[in-house]
C-alpha cells in the first residue's frame, strides 16, 4: 500500500495530477481542496495518498492532510459511495463542512453533491455519525502556495464534469467567472455556485 507520495509536481488536469517520483510518474486523482493548495507545476509536493486496487487496474488518490485522508476512506465504508463519488464530497466541501454536515444532520446539503442522492445522503450522514471524531480536524493541507492566474477555462470545465455535474450545469456556472481566474479559483466559485443551486 502507498501510503504517501513526495516528488515533483509534473502536470495538473483536475481532478487528476501527476506526480514524478525519481523518474516514475504517478497519476493521482484529488479533490478538489487538495488540488486548490498545490504548488505550481515542477515545484516539490507532498501527499497523504490511498491505494484502490482492482481488476481493470490500479488507482492512486491524493490529499492534502490526513484528515481529507481519513474522510476519504471513511466514505468509502458506506454502501454505494464509490472512490469517484468519495472525491466528488470532498471537492463540494471541506472536511470540517463535512462534519458539520453530519453533526447537524443537514440531507440538503449532502444532495448537492454530483452522485448523491436523498437516500445516499440520509445514510450517508447515519452512518457517519459514529465515525465523526476520527476526521472532525480540517487541518490545511501541506502541499504548498497556490499557483500563477490563468485563463484556463477547459481546465475549469474538465474539472467539474469530471465531479458528475453535466456541461450544461458547468457551462452556466462557468458563465458567472471572471475572465482572468485562475483555474484553482475558477473551479472553487464555480462549486460554490452550484452547490447553491
Amino acid at each position: 500500500m502507498i501510503g504517501r507520495i513526495n516528488g515533483q509536481l509534473l502536470e495538473k488536469n483536475p481532478p487528476q495530477i501527476t506526480i514524478d517520483v525519481q523518474g516514475l510518474g504517478y497519476e493521482i486523482d484529488v479533490p478538489m481542496s487538495t488540488f486548490y493548495n498545490l504548488p505550481a507545476s515542477g515545484e516539490k509536493v507532498s501527499l497523504y495518498t490511498h491505494q484502490i486496487v482492482r481488476e481493470d487496474g490500479h488507482y492512486l488518490y491524493g490529499f492534502g492532510s490526513e484528515a481529507e485522508r481519513a474522510a476519504f476512506r471513511q466514505l468509502l465504508k458506506i454502501s454505494g459511495i464509490g472512490a469517484r463519488t468519495a472525491l466528488a464530497v470532498l471537492s463540494g466541501m471541506s472536511v470540517g463542512e463535512l462534519a458539520h454536515a453530519v453533526t447537524m444532520q443537514e440531507v440538503g446539503r449532502l444532495i448537492k453533491v454530483p452522485g448523491i442522492g436523498k437516500k445516499t445522503a440520509e445514510r450517508l450522514l447515519l452512518e457517519l455519525r459514529d465515525r465523526l471524531p476520527k476526521f472532525s480536524g480540517g487541518g490545511t493541507p501541506s502541499v504548498g502556495a497556490g499557483e500563477t492566474p490563468l485563463s484556463s477555462s477547459s481546465d475549469i470545465l474538465n474539472a467539474l464534469l469530471a465531479l458528475g455535474y453535466s456541461e450544461r450545469e458547468a457551462l452556466a456556472a462557468m458563465k458567472t467567472l471572471p475572465v482572468d481566474a485562475s483555474v484553482s479559483d475558477g473551479i472553487r466559485a464555480a462549486l460554490k455556485l452550484l452547490s447553491k443551486s
